[in-house]
């Protein structure tokens, strides 16, 4: 597992530049542009399981899919980071990416650390400290487990029928 540390105010055009707004539309042609303006080797070098730390403010900007899509395609298994942007927070419930607000786990990690995440349980052990954040709520980790809102939507719906 990477984990991959960026600073403040990572924006959604950092994370998939909006000039591909249009001609990308599936989840694998996102991929191979994700964050290719702040961080050239990271749609190269990613793996499944990988982490991203971040700092305040993560995916600010516009409401566009495509960051979120293409995280969750290249198999990130959480970003952790100081705060979130809001339209960013509900795109990644949305598609089923899991998002982790923890300033201190954040501020604590160097490039020597190893990441652990019980998220049942609600701790982050970075290096050998041990943070808590609040647990996430059974429908947010539903979702997440579903696939994403649609997949979680359509097998509730099946369920009634």
């Amino acid at each position: 597992m990477n984990v991959w540390k960026y600073g403040n105010n990572i924006n959604t055009d950092m994370l998939f530049p909006g000039k591909y707004t249009y001609t990308c539309s599936t989840a694998e042609e996102i991929k191979p542009h994700l964050l290719e303006d702040l961080d050239p080797t990271f749609a190269k070098k990613v793996q499944p399981g990988d982490i991203i730390l971040a700092g305040k403010n993560f995916g600010c900007g516009s409401s566009r899919e495509q960051p979120v899509v293409g995280l969750k395609a290249a198999g990130i298994a959480a970003v952790l980071a100081e705060s979130f942007a809001r339209i960013f927070y509900r795109s990644a419930i949305n598609q089923g990416l899991l998002l982790i607000e923890c300033p201190q786990a954040v501020r604590a990690y160097t490039d020597e650390d190893s990441i652990t995440l019980d998220i049942d349980g609600g701790t982050i052990v970075v290096g050998n400290k041990t943070f808590t954040f609040p647990k996430l709520p059974p429908e947010i980790l539903a979702i997440r487990d579903a696939g994403g809102l649609l997949p979680y939507t359509r097998a509730k719906l099946k369920k009634k029928t």
